[in-house]
């Protein structure tokens, strides 16, 4: 017996799947299988897409992304340095396409969770059984005042990368005069890409050592210290850019809110300072995407992230929803590497549901991140989450393992990390040609 669609939702409804675990694969049926739509083609989705489809082809698998391109948040600030183009970090959805059933470029304008129905602005309509969310997070203008729309076209946060940001911002890096200041600004965890920020500080100054020598890096961070690899970034901010002397080139501010900004003045009002930049990066609040809204799914204490059940990556607010990535509410880093990896786990919970078994009942999320110091070196963090079934959480686990210091070395894994999840997230082929210079 294999189950289709019908069988897929009552399983489903009774919550009580494991009563069919006998079923056999989906692959083996001649019925259509259970319809899936994911919204949101990045390192969560079009991977949880991707490998759905490979380990269930019955299951029907529609994969709707608003982008034309897939251009990656990992490894932008290279860009921002001049170590790459924003080409190279830009990919086509060609090979996914091949992939899934359906794929639509197109925006979702509403969701339907008690019809089980997405709409798109082009007038589409999709009926779903299961539906996943990736879209990333919705950025905060207005809890920045004066981050206005008319701000917004000269002071960019390049937080989603692509050529309105990460290309203008970096066009305004190379026009600014030697010995001006760059301001830039981080949001109050939690945030997409914790260290982040921290990185584009260093390759920002290593661009300014190497074409603007006597300009400054004023860094505002709402937190309260550094978030994330903090005795790496800061080794690599003494050992390259002079930091806490007289000539430091970057100037680290902790518990630094951006109170106000004047986007004509060029100027950033903290509670301690008025600031003014010659190029001004401000990263604004970030929650959930906008999609999890629609649906239903932003649901956690201070509405801002998705609580889900960690077996199975549903919603605990909306059946049927499953959410990943950087909207979920979860002690994961908000990562390429998690959402990678999440969006997996996703795939096989839809497969062992279809298939009327439970989900895994102890799931582990593995979460690698490297960071750029130079544009010859780097460091990583590595962590391990096992799910504990009494407390229904992730729980870290002992043995983390941080770079003890920066290396040419891990530069290189660093870049090969990079490839390799491009490639597993979009199905790129083997003889992929990356023009990545670094």
């Amino acid at each position: 017996m294999t189950i289709d669609r019908r069988d897929f939702l009552k399983a489903a409804a009774l919550g009580t799947v494991g009563t069919l675990a006998g079923c056999a694969s989906l692959s083996s049926a001649g019925r259509p299988g259970p319809k899936v739509v994911i919204v949101g083609a990045g390192f969560g989705g079009a991977t949880c897409a991707r490998y759905l489809k490979a380990w269930a082809p019955k299951v029907n698998v529609t994969l709707i992304e608003a982008n034309r391109d897939f251009v990656s948040c990992p490894f932008s600030n290279t860009v921002l340095a001049g170590m790459n183009r924003l080409e190279d970090l830009t990919f086509s959805y060609d090979y996914i396409r091949q992939a899934v059933d359906n794929f639509v470029q197109d925006q979702v304008t509403s969701i339907d969770t008690a019809k089980r129905v997405v709409r798109t602005a082009g007038g589409q309509r999709f009926d779903y059984d299961r539906l996943v969310l990736a879209g990333g997070v919705e950025l905060l203008f207005d809890q920045v005042p004066g981050y206005t729309a008319a701000a917004q076209q000269t002071i960019k946060h390049a937080w989603k990368a692509g050529p309105e940001q990460t290309g203008v911002l970096r066009q305004q890096l190379e026009a600014m005069p030697d010995g001006g200041v760059f301001v830039m600004s981080i949001p109050k965890a939690p945030y997409r890409c914790p260290p982040g920020p921290y990185e584009r500080a260093c390759l920002v100054a290593n661009y300014f050592k190497k074409a603007k020598p006597r300009s400054k890096i004023i860094v505002l961070d709402s937190n309260p210290d550094i978030v994330s690899k903090k005795p790496l970034f800061l080794a690599a901010w003494k050992k390259h850019y002079g930091y806490e002397t007289s000539n430091s080139m970057i100037d680290y501010r902790p518990n630094n809110d951006v109170r106000s900004l004047d986007a004509q003045k060029m100027t950033v009002r903290t509670d301690f300072d008025d600031l003014a930049g010659s190029v001004i990066n401000i990263i604004p609040p970030m929650h959930a995407a906008v999609l999890t809204e629609m649906a239903g799914a932003r649901t956690s204490s201070d509405g801002n992230w998705c609580p889900i059940d960690y077996r199975s990556f549903e919603s605990t607010s909306v059946p049927f929803v499953h959410v990943l990535g950087d909207s979920t509410l979860t002690n994961f880093p908000k990562s390429g590497s998690v959402a990678n990896n999440t969006g997996k786990m996703c795939a096989a919970a839809l497969v062992e549901i279809a298939n009327g078994r439970p989900p895994d009942s102890a799931p582990v999320v593995t979460n690698t991140c490297y960071s750029a110091s130079t544009d010859h070196t780097a460091f990583h963090i590595a962590t391990v989450f096992r799910y504990d079934p009494e407390a229904k959480k992730m729980v870290a686990q002992l043995g983390d393992h941080l770079s003890k210091e920066e290396s040419e070395l891990e530069f290189a894994y660093m870049e090969s990390w990079a490839k390799n999840v491009w490639a597993d997230t979009l199905g790129l082929p083997q003889d992929y040609r990356y023009t990545t210079k670094v």
